[in-house]
């Protein structure tokens, strides 16, 4: 396993992290045997960053790493999870960036993992009704508190960044990014987690998974699944974008590795910088993923990365207009 860097001067964290959101949340049925036995096997793999969040349930996968930590040295594993939503009646009832909510949502969320400490706590949104400030001078008094070692910002645009490194150091920054959407390269937030040594964190690294291949018509996902509600995951948008799985498919086999470790490596290639966190509930995806640490990319696979990709146009917004309506603000 290759290491990287949280933030300037935090801790190594292994280059591939591990989304846990899938384990509980989102993505159909969940199996909570399955879910130990990738979480173990995650670690056998080197790898150390574990990704969660109050409202992945909401609060079910806090519980389920929690049960996970008590069986693993606690400096064995770097904790992320993330506070910035109210949560009514087990649903999601609007964003919440008070200083209260993350006072509040920090102590609850210690309770759930079982920790002292949160390795990493991050604002799931920005609230446009709070000041970032006011949100990160709250989030700074709770590393005075010892309750959180670093903070960071989750789908923060780079203006909002600025003015967030400006009230306490912000370690990571998390967004979107993948084959199938790379707006932080040109909206200016990587350039500024760059500048300011901001980690930058993907999620959905395999676009939620369509970029395996595996995800060939609406039906392969279970009805219970929230992709089903994914404007991209349309059928209109999903057989438009095949396109672009059959692009990734045809350079994974020049080569030689699967559909998801070419989309891993790219993204790894980006930088040392770069800390994807793909999420998967299956050991055999999870083996496939961490597979991707092997693969090089070099110079023309990555021109002739950008040329495929430069024939392929993207259908449907990554979100729901609600929920767009949260992001790079």
């Amino acid at each position: 396993m290759k290491m990287r860097r949280l933030g300037k001067n935090g801790p190594q964290i292994s280059a591939l992290g591990l989304g846990c959101m899938g384990m509980s949340y989102a993505y159909g049925p969940a199996d909570e045997q399955e879910s130990f036995r990738v979480l173990r096997r995650y670690l056998e793999l080197g790898g150390n960053f574990l990704d969660t969040a109050e409202i992945y349930g909401p609060y079910k996968n806090e519980e389920l790493v929690g049960r996970f930590l008590r069986e693993v040295p606690r400096g064995k594993v770097v904790v992320a999870t993330k506070f910035g939503f109210r949560v009514a009646n087990g649903k999601i009832a609007g964003v919440d960036g008070s200083p209260e909510n993350a006072r509040r949502v920090c102590d609850a969320s210690l309770k759930r993992l079982g920790i002292e400490t949160i390795d990493l706590f991050y604002q799931h949104r920005v609230d446009p009704n709070v000041p970032i400030e006011e949100t990160v001078g709250a989030m700074a008094g709770l590393v005075k508190d010892g309750k959180v070692r670093a903070i960071g910002l989750s789908e923060a645009g780079a203006e909002t960044l600025r003015r967030a490194a400006k009230v306490h150091p912000i370690a990571a920054l998390q967004s979107e990014y993948s084959l199938w959407h790379r707006e932080v390269e040109t909206n200016g937030v990587l350039a500024t987690c760059r500048e300011l040594g901001v980690t930058f964190v993907p999620y959905s690294p395999l676009g939620r998974g369509f970029l395996t291949g595996k995800i060939q018509k609406v039906e392969d996902l279970d009805e219970s699944d929230w992709r089903r509600t994914n404007p991209r995951f349309s059928e209109q948008a999903l057989q438009a974008n095949l396109k672009l799985a059959e692009a990734v498919k045809d350079l994974a086999a020049k080569k030689g590795c699967t559909p998801a470790q070419l989309a891993l490596a790219w993204v790894l290639a980006q930088g040392d910088d770069v800390v994807p966190i793909p999420g998967t509930k299956r050991v055999r995806y999870l083996e496939d993923n961490m597979g991707a640490i092997a693969v090089r990319l070099s110079e023309p696979d990555l021109k002739e990365t950008e040329e495929r990709l430069a024939e392929i146009h993207i259908v449907g917004e990554r979100y729901t207009p609600e929920m767009m309506a949260l992001v790079n603000r």
